[in-house]
């Protein structure tokens, strides 16, 4: 999107089911492991740039041998730095010990990373600082081996402090109030007890060292998770290995942020999207499988699988913006789904150009809109196809007008492209608009000046702020007649809070609009009635009940809403006339019917505290607040 936004962290995770040494003997490198994650973890970039985690958990080493790693980094490019990191201490062993390079038992008893589970996460951060104290995988240690754990999630939760006053409760004492903290000691609190339930069944049965072989083998993880995420409310995919090697990843239960797996007789494979799986082990798409919502996927010590329902799965609510933007489109599904919301838009586009595409440029911004114009592009083909039919069939035309009609193909071309190369270093507000204009080139030459109407299509808006402050004023040195500015998405008008950094509401541009509309029409005095209705539930805890700012847009049109974003981004300067079009949330589910989470433009959140949520933003944006409302 032209607006950039941070969202949807990714995980990863590689569990070797054989020994170490097969490993060695099959592909000549003890390396197979890492050589994986590392493509799991680079193909899933786009979910996190702000930090990135490895941990590595051995299996059956002796006492007094490391078999917990964990490396974590926010340098520019973290996964090359975590795995150059990794690389070396092999390098070394090449060095100084080249005999024993494929030689398992001595790795796993003098090396790090040398073990058979691996845990791997990319941070886009939509809480905290861009510290490394905030990269995953969190660690939790014991020095009992079944009590260790290894956590990392594409999660945020609506109740964090409802969480850490459990926690408070519990008899804990957390060192950090947010999600991550709580999730993480939540889920070790109900390991603990696990521990010390299989303990008191089998002592005086066996004696130790013995005893910890048992527990280990007799934990019930289903029942760890299940106590432990049954408190939950927000959109998760988390994963977590224990310190004796058993994993597990488990998915909300409405099914917001995804998490697929792929295994066969060697590995078990996690990861947040599709192709990374497909591209680090050319997988079947079809042999790719999603952890149901309310599941999870436990892999034992033994590294034997299966699925476990935790929590009782709630309507499927998967998050649409993962298919419009945030996932990546090699994925045959999403590309599809893309495309056929490009296709989707052609009605209201055509109405807006008033059918006139002689003098219509077709074009897109920035390159993730890319599939949703050729969506548009074949969405225009098929309405020419039947254009051209009607023209042949209903009069008659000379050989040159038939020629004619059979030729004309709609005007695309490459209008806006990004100079990736130029960065807007410069702080000042006033400098950095107008360094943020040249990030951006311009093909000159191709739009006739007071003729041609640009049609512009983007995969989303969010702020408006880049197109205001540089697209349209560039757009508008081209002499356009007109510009359409069309989104693939519908319009965002609420906070997100299930792991996009869209939480205040006074930066959509949906929302500034229905406020100004809500002025112009004299029923400004709703606000406050909003606001008393939310500060009252707030007070009497039963904001989770009804999103009491959905009142307000009730109030207007879809279509007047885009009519007045139209009017906000509209640059002073702007001599071209500027519209606005929006995909509908009907068309949305047409194109994306496995993924109806659509809470960001309805309001229709998908648990109880994303009404919450939005209750609470909407007072912040009353006191002026400029905080996150979870």
């Amino acid at each position: 999107m032209s607006d950039a936004i941070k969202h949807e962290c990714g995980i990863a995770l590689v569990r070797l089911r054989k020994p170490l040494q097969y490993y060695i003997d099959k592909y000549g490198t003890p390396l197979y492991g890492i050589q994986r994650l590392y493509v799991l973890m680079e193909k899933q970039s786009n979910r996190g740039q702000d930090g990135a985690g490895v941990g590595n958990v051995k299996l059956d080493v002796p006492p007094g041998h490391r078999y917990i790693s964990r490396y974590r980094s926010v340098e520019n490019r973290p996964v090359v730095d975590i795995f150059s990191k990794i690389n070396e201490k092999y390098k070394e062993v090449l060095r100084n010990n080249p005999d024993k390079f494929k030689n398992a038992q001595w790795l796993q008893e003098n090396l790090a990373y040398s073990g058979e589970v691996w845990l791997g996460h990319l941070r886009y951060g939509t809480h905290g600082k861009n510290e490394i104290e905030n990269c995953h995988p969190m660690l939790r240690q014991s020095n009992w081996r079944s009590r260790n754990m290894l956590v990392a999630g594409n999660f945020n939760m609506t109740n964090a402090e409802e969480l850490f006053r459990k926690l408070i409760k519990l008899g804990q004492h957390p060192k950090d109030t947010g999600d991550t903290v709580t999730v993480m000691e939540k889920i070790g609190h109900f390991l603990d007890e696990e521990n010390q339930r299989v303990f008191d069944r089998f002592k005086g049965i066996y004696e130790n060292p013995a005893l910890s072989d048992i527990i280990e083998d007799n934990m019930d993880l289903p029942r760890v998770l299940h106590r432990a995420c049954r408190d939950f409310d927000g959109g998760y995919a988390m994963a977590g290995v224990t310190g004796f090697g058993a994993a597990f990843v488990v998915r909300d239960p409405a099914g917001i942020r995804p998490a697929y797996y792929w295994a066969n007789d060697e590995v078990v494979i996690v990861a947040s999207e599709k192709p990374a799986i497909k591209a680090a082990f050319n997988a079947n798409y079809e042999d790719i499988k999603e952890v149901q919502p309310g599941n999870a996927l436990i892999i034992d010590k033994h590294g034997e699988y299966n699925e476990f329902q935790i929590m009782k799965p709630l309507e499927r609510k998967s998050c649409s913006f993962e298919r419009i933007y945030f996932s990546r489109g090699s994925d045959p599904q999403i590309y599809e789904e893309r495309k056929k919301l490009g296709q989707l838009l052609i009605p209201q586009i055509l109405q807006e150009i008033n059918y006139d595409l002689e003098n219509t440029v077709f074009s897109y911004i920035p390159n993730t809109a890319e599939s949703a114009f050729f969506g548009m592009v074949e969405g225009l083909e098929q309405y020419l196809a039947d254009w051209r039919l009607k023209r042949i069939t209903d009069g008659n035309l000379s050989s040159e007008e038939i020629k004619k009609v059979l030729s004309f193909r709609p005007r695309i071309e490459k209008l806006v492209s990004k100079d990736v190369k130029l960065r807007t270093f410069i702080t000042n507000d006033d400098e950095r608009d107008e360094m943020v204009s040249h990030v951006y080139e311009m093909t000159h030459e191709v739009i006739r000046k007071g003729i041609d109407t640009v049609v512009l299509i983007d995969d989303s808006i969010v702020r408006g702020t880049t197109l205001e402050k540089s697209i349209l004023k560039m757009l508008d040195r081209l002499g356009p007649k007109k510009v359409i500015i069309v989104s693939s998405a519908p319009q965002i008008r609420y906070p997100d809070c299930y792991g996009i950094d869209m939480s205040k509401m006074k930066e959509f541009v949906a929302f500034r609009a229905m406020l100004e509309l809500l002025r112009e029409n004299g029923i400004e005095y709703l606000k406050q009635e909003v606001y008393a209705q939310s500060v009252g539930a707030l007070q009497t805890d039963n904001a989770y009940d009804e999103n009491f700012v959905k009142q307000l847009y009730d109030k207007f049109t879809d279509e007047e809403i885009s009519q007045k974003i139209a009017q906000i981004v509209t640059p002073e300067t702007m001599k071209a006339e500027v519209a606005m079009i929006y995909q509908t949330v009907e068309n949305l589910h047409k194109a994306c019917p496995g993924h109806l989470g659509d809470w960001y433009f309805t309001g229709n959140y998908p648990t109880r505290g994303g009404n919450r949520v939005v209750n609470r933003a909407f007072v912040n944006f009353m006191e002026g607040k400029l905080v996150r409302a979870y």
